[in-house]
C-alpha cells in the first residue's frame, strides 16, 4: 500500500481545508486522523502476521498447499485464547480427538492433510466444523471463520460449514463492462426477486430479472444479502459468515454465473458489504469463537450494538483488519464484483454509532466520539479495493455527512468514490406525509436536492430498500395508497391515480437530475410497486406474500404500471446519451412559487417543471443558456408514460432575443399541468433567429 508521499503527493491530512474553509479550525484534528492512519499502516507492517494484511483468505481456512514437499490441504485458524482445536466432519465421523490442530505462534493453529490420505475423504461440499476448547471450560463446535460455504441443515435447522473445492474452477465468459457514464444503480435482493412467494435463486435472477434491469438502461446492479446470514428477515445485514455466499439463493458458482451474465449484458455488479457489525450468534458467527468475547469484537458494552442487537468489530487489532481487508479482496477477486457499497459507515465512524446525533455542527465530526481505528480501517479498505481490482467503485452509506468521506486519501479523505445522498429520501417522505404538493416550496426543494458537499460525488435516490420496508411506504403508496388496488386499470378514470402517477414521474426526474453524480433505485420501485416488503416472520405467520416482486403488474398491458416503467427507462437514457449525471453544471433558470414552475439546467439540458395541479401554461417563456434550437427529448405528459399527450413532439423551439433572468435569450413553450419537459440544444444545424 502506497503512502501519499510515495505517490509523490505530500499530505498531512489537511488538504480538505482547501475545498472547505470551514474545516480550518479543525486542522489539528485532521492531522491527528491522518497520523493515526499512518501509524496503523506502520503497526501492520511491524506486526508478525503470517501473510500480508489483505491475503488472509489464502492462508486461513482451507487452502491447497504443501508441507515438506508433500501436496495437500492446509486448515488454519486464529484463536489466541483457545486451548485446543480439532477439525471434525463427515471425513472423520465427527471425532473431536482425531484431527487436532497444532498451536503456532501469535494465536495461530494449523493442520495439514496430505492429498494421498484425504483426497477421497474430505471431498467437495462435505460437512465440516472445528471443535474449539477455551478458557473456563468453554468447548463448542464452531463454523470455521474463513469458511466459503455454509448451509442450514434441513433436519436440525443448524448451520454447518461445507468444504467447497469443486474439481473445476468457474470459467468466466465476459469481462466487466466499461461504465458508460455515471453509475445508474438498480438495488436488488435475490430472495424477494420472484413472484411465486418463495425464496428466489441466483439462477432465476440471472434469467428473469437481469434482462429487465438491462432493458431499463441501468448500468449497474447492487446485490443485497450476498454474505451468509441466519435470519432471512434481517435483509442480509446480520451477517454470520463473511466469506460464504448466502446458501438460500444458490452455490458460489451460481453467483459467479449471475455476475458473468450481468457483465455480458453490460451491467456492473456491486456488492452490499457488511463490515460494520456481525450477528451475535455463536453457532453461526464469530462471537466467542476462541471462548472470549473480545477476540474479534470489543469487550464489554462497547462491543454491543444495542440498536441492531449485534456485535461491533475491534478495528484496532491487526488480525481483525486482516479478516476484513481480506474479505474485501476476496469478493472482488474471487467473484469479480465491480464495486462495494459499505453498509453502516456512520455506525463504524462514531463510538455511539451516530445514534441520536443530529450532526448540525462541524464539531460533531471530531473529538473523542470518532472511532479513529474504524476511520483507519475504511481508508485501508478503499485502498485495497481500488488496488485489487482497478476500476472498483466504492460507495459509503453514511447519514452523518462526515467531511472527506468521498475525497482522496492524499487530501485527508477516506477514499470512497461516492457517498449515498441519504437525506433526500427522508425529505421526500417528510413532504408526502405532511404537505400536499400544492404546498411544496419549489425553491426550497431545489436547494435541498443540491444540499451536498459539491466536491464529493453522491448517489442520489428517491427511495431505497429502507423506504420499502413494512412500517413505511413506497413513494407510489404514499401518493396513491389503497387506490392502487383497484384504480390502476387503463380503462378506468381515477383522479387520485392520475395525480399519483404524474407526481411519481416528477419526483423521480427531479431527484435523478439534481440529487447526485449517480443514481439508485430499488427493485420494482421504478414502476411504482405497491405495498411494502415484509419478510416471513412470526408476526405475519411466516408469509411470503410481501417478500416478493409482482412483475406481472408491470407486464400487464391493461394496468398503468407500464407507464412508470417506460418513464424510468427514458430517464436512464438521459444519462446514457447526454452524460447528464457526471456534469457538474447545475443552474437555476427561474422559479415561480405562486404559479408552481421550476426551470433549471444540468449540463446542456434544460428542465422545465410545472407542479400546478390544474393550470397549464401556453406560450410560456423560459430563459435558455444557449443561442440554439431546442428539441424536446423527454415529456412526462407523453401518452407512452400515462400522460395526456398534450405536447407536439415535432415542434422545434428556436431561441429569441428576449432576455430573462440574466440570460440574453429565451424560448416559448407549452407547459401542461403537473408535467416535466426536458430540452436539448442543437447547435449543429443552421439557426433561424426571430426578433420581437
Amino acid at each position: 500500500m502506497d503512502t501519499a508521499a510515495e505517490q509523490g503527493q505530500a499530505s498531512d491530512g489537511t488538504g480538505l481545508i482547501r475545498s472547505d474553509s470551514l474545516l480550518a479550525p479543525y486542522a489539528d484534528a485532521l492531522r491527528q486522523r491522518y497520523e493515526h492512519c499512518q501509524a496503523t499502516r506502520h503497526r501492520i507492517a511491524q506486526q508478525r502476521l503470517p501473510v500480508s494484511i489483505a491475503t488472509g483468505h489464502h492462508y486461513y481456512g482451507f487452502n491447497r498447499g504443501q508441507h515438506e514437499g508433500v501436496p495437500g490441504l492446509w486448515y488454519r485458524e486464529w484463536a489466541p485464547a483457545a486451548n485446543y482445536l480439532s477439525l471434525i466432519g463427515d471425513f472423520n465421523r465427527w471425532d473431536r480427538g482425531d484431527h487436532p490442530l497444532q498451536r503456532q505462534t501469535n494465536g495461530n493453529w494449523s493442520l495439514f492433510l496430505p492429498h494421498s490420505l484425504y483426497a477421497d475423504r474430505l471431498i467437495h461440499d462435505s460437512r465440516v466444523k472445528v471443535h474449539v476448547a477455551g478458557p473456563n471450560g468453554y468447548a463448542m463446535d464452531r463454523v470455521p471463520a474463513y469458511i466459503r460455504r455454509v448451509v442450514q441443515e434441513k433436519d436440525t435447522q443448524a448451520y454447518i460449514g461445507r468444504h467447497w473445492c469443486p474439481s473445476q474452477q468457474y470459467c468466466w465468459q465476459y469481462n466487466a463492462p466499461i461504465l458508460d457514464s455515471a453509475p445508474r444503480i438498480y438495488e436488488a435482493h435475490v430472495g424477494i426477486a420472484g413472484e411465486d412467494g418463495g425464496i428466489g435463486t441466483f439462477a432465476a435472477f440471472a434469467t428473469d430479472v437481469l434482462p429487465r434491469i438491462a432493458n431499463l438502461g441501468y448500468n449497474a446492479v447492487q446485490m443485497m444479502a450476498i454474505q451468509e446470514h441466519p435470519y432471512y428477515a434481517s435483509f442480509g445485514y446480520h451477517v454470520s459468515n463473511l466469506f460464504a455466499v448466502c446458501s438460500r439463493f444458490g452455490t458460489p458458482d451460481e453467483l459467479k454465473g449471475l455476475i458473468d451474465t450481468a457483465h455480458g449484458m453490460g451491467l456492473l455488479v456491486l456488492m452490499d458489504l457488511v463490515h460494520s457489525h456481525m450477528v451475535r450468534n455463536t453457532h453461526e458467527g464469530l462471537n466467542r469463537f476462541d471462548g472470549t468475547t473480545y477476540q474479534y469484537f470489543h469487550a464489554g458494552e462497547r462491543g454491543q450494538h444495542a440498536a441492531w442487537d449485534s456485535l461491533c468489530y475491534d478495528y484496532s487489532k491487526p488480525e481483525v483488519l486482516q479478516l476484513l481487508l481480506s474479505n474485501v479482496r476476496f469478493w472482488l477477486e474471487e467473484f469479480h464484483f465491480d464495486g462495494l457499497r459499505f453498509d453502516g459507515v456512520t455506525s463504524m465512524l462514531y463510538r455511539d454509532h451516530g445514534l441520536g446525533q443530529k450532526f448540525e455542527t462541524y464539531s460533531d465530526y471530531f473529538g473523542t466520539n470518532v472511532d479513529l481505528d474504524a476511520y483507519a480501517y475504511l481508508t485501508l479498505a478503499n485502498e485495497i479495493a481500488h488496488t485489487a481490482r482497478p476500476g472498483t467503485i466504492t460507495i459509503a452509506e453514511d447519514v452523518s455527512g462526515m467531511p472527506g468521506l468521498a475525497k482522496p486519501q492524499t487530501e485527508g479523505g477516506l477514499g470512497f468514490d461516492y457517498r449515498l445522498a441519504m437525506g433526500i429520501p427522508d425529505h421526500w417522505i417528510e413532504l408526502l406525509k405532511n404537505q400536499r404538493d400544492e404546498q411544496w416550496s419549489l425553491g426550497s426543494l431545489y436547494k435541498t436536492l443540491l444540499h451536498r458537499r459539491r466536491d464529493e460525488k453522491h448517489i442520489g435516490y428517491v427511495e431505497s430498500h429502507d423506504q420499502s420496508l413494512v412500517g413505511d411506504k413506497t413513494i407510489a403508496f404514499w401518493l396513491m395508497d389503497k387506490e392502487m388496488y383497484e384504480g390502476m386499470s387503463t380503462s378506468s378514470e381515477n383522479l387520485l391515480i392520475d395525480r399519483g402517477i404524474a407526481l411519481h414521474k416528477l419526483i423521480r426526474l427531479l431527484t435523478f437530475s439534481l440529487a447526485g453524480e449517480g443514481y439508485l433505485n430499488f427493485m420494482g420501485n421504478e414502476f411504482g410497486h405497491p405495498e411494502w416488503i415484509d419478510f416471513p416472520r412470526g408476526g405475519n405467520q411466516y408469509s411470503y406474500h410481501y417478500a416478493r416482486r409482482q412483475w406481472s403488474l408491470v407486464d400487464a398491458d391493461f394496468l398503468r404500471y407500464k407507464y412508470l416503467n417506460r418513464f424510468d427507462c427514458a430517464m436512464q437514457h438521459l444519462d446514457r446519451k447526454y452524460h447528464l449525471l457526471p456534469d457538474p453544471l447545475i443552474e437555476q433558470l427561474m422559479v415561480h412559487e405562486d404559479m408552481r414552475q421550476l426551470i433549471y439546467r444540468r449540463g446542456q439540458l434544460v428542465f422545465a417543471f410545472n407542479f400546478h395541479p390544474n393550470e397549464s401554461f401556453e406560450k410560456f417563456r423560459i430563459p435558455v443558456p444557449q443561442q440554439a434550437q431546442y428539441h424536446l427529448i423527454l415529456d412526462s405528459d407523453d401518452e407512452r408514460f400515462g400522460g395526456h399527450g398534450r405536447i407536439n413532439h415535432e415542434t422545434i423551439f428556436t431561441w429569441e432575443d428576449i432576455a430573462m433572468y440574466g440570460h440574453k435569450q429565451s424560448i416559448q413553450i407549452y407547459l401542461p399541468t403537473r408535467t416535466a419537459l426536458v430540452f436539448s440544444p442543437s447547435v449543429e444545424k443552421p439557426l433561424a433567429r426571430f426578433h420581437t
